[in-house]
């Protein structure tokens, strides 16, 4: 019997992370999810993440705790109101959300839990097309970081073959994303995307990440399952 290969995934519950872990899976690839607890204010994303990598038989689900609330400067992770009402000509500039360095942080977390696994692939729902502007999902971004992991561990340098970073999302927009997770059978009810939900869970509606979201099931032709507040 053939070894499956080893995937390390990054997890947030959401949208474009549950495609990602459904094109790894498609792949061949046995699925090690991660996901972080690092104070951000939609924590429901941790259930949706538990949720998906149930659905998606993940071999094993890691919650990682890191405070970032002690370093703030986010709306995510400090008390700092998310914005509301975003166009998307406004979106080509960074927002309050985006919390210093998170990709950098979480993704040298998932090196390392790939390092300990013996495990030369890592899966990131990154976009750079339908996205709020952040610097850390562009794919200079990437390439330098996949450049530095083959730089600085033993697995990048004593390996049998590079660590890579996948990105398979970067370049597509919101709607091929939903199209693409619907040929391989995602179920988008299980996920969540709101930075802003309800005490009950329910997405706001306004955030820039519900109304990329809402535009990417509306140019996909299909219906969005998200429960709303509105």
């Amino acid at each position: 019997m053939v070894e499956m290969k080893k995937a390390v995934v990054l997890s947030s519950g959401g949208l474009d992370s549950t495609t990602v872990m459904a094109i790894a899976k498609s792949e061949g690839f046995e699925i090690y999810s991660i996901s972080f607890r690092y104070g951000q204010r939609h924590f429901y994303e941790l259930e949706a993440a538990q949720k998906v990598a149930a659905e998606m038989g993940a071999k094993k689900h890691l919650v990682f705790d890191i405070d970032l609330t002690k370093i703030g400067g986010s709306a995510l992770t400090a008390d700092i109101e998310v914005p509301k009402g975003r166009d998307e000509s406004q979106m080509s500039n960074i927002p309050i959300t985006y919390v210093p360095a998170r990709n950098t942080i979480f993704l040298s977390c998932a090196l390392a839990w790939a390092e300990v696994l013996d495990a030369r692939d890592i899966f990131l729902g990154v976009n750079a097309i339908d996205y709020s502007g952040y610097p850390d999902c562009r794919p200079e971004f990437i390439d330098a970081f996949e450049r530095m992991a083959n730089l600085a561990t033993k697995a990048g340098l004593e390996g049998d073959r590079p660590i890579k970073i996948h990105t398979p999302l970067i370049h597509l927009t919101k709607a091929q994303i939903v199209q693409k997770g619907l040929s391989l059978g995602v179920d988008y009810g299980m996920t969540h995307s709101c930075y802003d939900p309800s005490e009950k869970g329910e997405a706001c509606g306004q955030c820039d990440s519900c109304i990329l979201r809402k535009k990417g099931f509306h140019e996909a032709g299909v219906e969005d399952p998200t429960s709303y507040i509105n």
